[in-house]
This record gives structure tokens, sequence and C-alpha cells, in this order.
């Protein structure tokens, strides 16, 4: 595999996990001549899922855009590249698994939410504020309140309550496309920069 920093195309696997449920290999590599590490995935190669966006238009399945959404919806939250990583691959079968040709975005979004809500509920409310399109704050809130009422699933830092902690923590994202489109692409990706985004 060539080295994304000098190019060459001499590295070592030291780690090797599957992720997901079970039909991608994340593997850790060390370049031999530069010394830096990459990770790269193998994933079985299918057949493309067409994404009907909302205003009816369509484009390829990407879980890079997936990735780089959840990205921002846990920005600064507890939660690491990896569990996000499981999160995407965990969607990317259930759409592959029952879907033959092609998936909206809504049910895209709405997989990869309850995935997020048994996660983090602050990047849960995060990411649903977009997909959902809520047109005002009192839609925001009647989620976040909502949440609250449920007794929650996922654990909170600190201890607090995602009422409690929706002034810091859980002020909606901008719109970037965190969930209007998704699809499989490049196969690489340099963790050290933090991952590609959408």
């Amino acid at each position: 595999m060539r080295c994304p920093f000098c190019s060459t195309d001499d590295d070592r696997v030291v780690d090797s996990r599957t992720i997901g449920e079970g039909n991608v290999i994340r593997r850790r590599r060390e370049c031999v001549t530069c010394g830096k590490r990459f990770t790269t995935y193998e994933r079985t190669e299918v057949v493309p899922r067409q994404v009907i966006k909302k205003d009816s238009s369509r484009e390829t399945f990407s879980r890079e855009k997936i990735l780089g959404g959840l990205m921002r919806a846990c920005e600064k939250r507890n939660i690491n590249i990896e569990q996000m990583e499981n999160i995407v691959s965990r969607v990317e079968g259930q759409v592959f698994e029952e879907h033959d040709t092609e998936v909206s975005t809504s049910l895209i979004g709405e997989k990869v939410s309850e995935a997020l809500r048994d996660v983090d509920h602050v990047a849960y409310v995060r990411f649903a504020s977009v997909y959902r399109d809520f047109k005002d704050v009192e839609e925001f809130l009647q989620e976040v309140l909502a949440l609250a009422h449920a007794g929650g699933k996922a654990p909170q830092p600190g201890g607090a309550s995602p009422a409690a902690r929706i002034d810091q923590d859980s002020s909606p994202p901008t719109r970037g496309g965190l969930a209007d489109g998704f699809g499989v692409q490049s196969e690489t990706t340099d963790t050290r920069r933090g991952g590609r985004g959408w």
C-alpha cells in the first residue's frame, strides 16, 4: 500500500481488526521508509446503491459523507473515530442488505440517528436537528425534552442530563450536508489528521 506521506509502497501491518458487522477489516500500517502510520480498510466490492436526495436527485452512496456528518455532530464529545466508524459500517451494512438499488436520505438519516442515540445524546440531537430539518428552536427543544423524559440510554459525561447540558453542548450544527447524501469511495484514511469528512 502506498504511503500517503512519502509515497513509497514499503509498509508493514501493525494491527488488524474487523469493524461494524464484520464486513470490513481495518488495518493499521506503518511505513518502513518514513516511519509514519496510516489506516486502510478492506471491504467486499458490491454493486453501489443510489441515494435519493430531498430534491429527488440521485447520487452514489458515500460512507465518507456519513462519517463527515458524524464528526461534525460529535465535535467536542467523548466519542472516538473508531466508534464513529462502527456506526458508519453498521448503517452501510443495513443499507446494502435491505435495499438492492436505491435508498432515501431520510431513511439513512434515521438509521444513523438511531445508532448515534445509543452512543451520545448530545451528538444525536445535533445530527437529528439537521436531518429532520428543524424549523425553529421550539422543535429543537421538543426533541431534547423528549429525550430527557425517555429516561436516557446513553451515558452523559459528568453525569448531567441532556437538557442540563444543552446550553454548552447541543447547539445545532451548520447545514454543510450533514445528512443530505451518502456513498462508497476512498479506502484510505489518515487518522492522524482526524479522518476525512464530507
